[in-house]
């Protein structure tokens, strides 16, 4: 006979509910000032807690702000997977759109999912100690899964150097409508940003891409070919 377990309900206790509380002011502080200029004071405040609590359930600030980071990425990524849901045995033209999407969804999105985004933007311009662990969780497997989708539409004839500067292009084009948000919106309103928009963006940076790395594979193949014939010695 098969036990089939069940999740276990939230916890909704008077202490879950003040250590969320306290997750979520932080994401808003810290997305707004940056660790170094947000408070404890100010983020107790925003949640309507004692700062006591804090030392309760993180520790102290460092610690609160290492829970934040790791909450609301958990959050957005349970919101907009890695690939949204494409099998990874599925095509890499279907997967580079899976993963664009994804990384659009987590960095523009509005509300809770959206302050990943925020948090991360922040910490990239300002970095803290908590960098190193948000690459190590986070953003080097965002990094290998893109240069592994990348790699599978090339082929072999690019170097690892030259996939790996494709990828970073793939995710630079999603990244300039998170951190150019404001010129954008300024010029062209805010439809780029609704989910309809937001699905748009997806398909062009998508078709965009992959357009960008047939030219680029052709270019390497012309480049080896001439290599290789002004390497191969004239008949006598």
């Amino acid at each position: 006979m098969t036990v089939v377990s069940t999740p276990a309900p939230p916890d909704t206790s008077r202490q879950a509910q003040t250590r969320l509380r306290l997750l979520e002011a932080a994401a808003k502080e810290f997305a707004e000032h940056g660790f170094h200029h947000a408070t404890v004071r100010d983020i107790c405040k925003r949640a309507d807690a004692n700062v006591a609590a804090v030392n309760y359930h993180f520790g102290d600030k460092e610690g609160l702000y290492t829970a934040t980071l790791e909450h609301w990425i958990g959050v957005a990524i349970e919101q907009f997977p890695m690939l949204m849901g494409v099998p990874e045995d599925a095509p890499a033209e279907d997967r580079l759109r899976g993963f664009i999407r994804g990384t659009l969804g987590r960095m523009l999105h509005h509300g809770a999912p959206g302050w990943h985004g925020q948090l991360m933007a922040r910490e990239m311009v300002e970095p803290t100690a908590a960098l190193d662990q948000m690459i190590a969780g986070t953003l080097r497997p965002m990094c290998d899964m893109v240069i592994g989708i990348v790699r599978d539409i090339v082929g072999p004839q690019l170097s690892d150097e030259q996939v790996r500067s494709c990828a970073m292009s793939v995710i630079g084009q999603c990244c300039i409508y998170k951190h150019a948000r404001a010129v954008v919106t300024r010029m062209y309103g805010q439809e780029l940003y609704t989910s309809e928009g937001i699905e748009m963006l997806a398909d062009h940076v998508t078709k965009f891409s992959l357009a960008a790395l047939e030219c680029y594979k052709i270019g390497a193949g012309a480049v080896n070919q001439a290599n290789k014939s002004d390497h191969t010695p004239s008949s006598v």
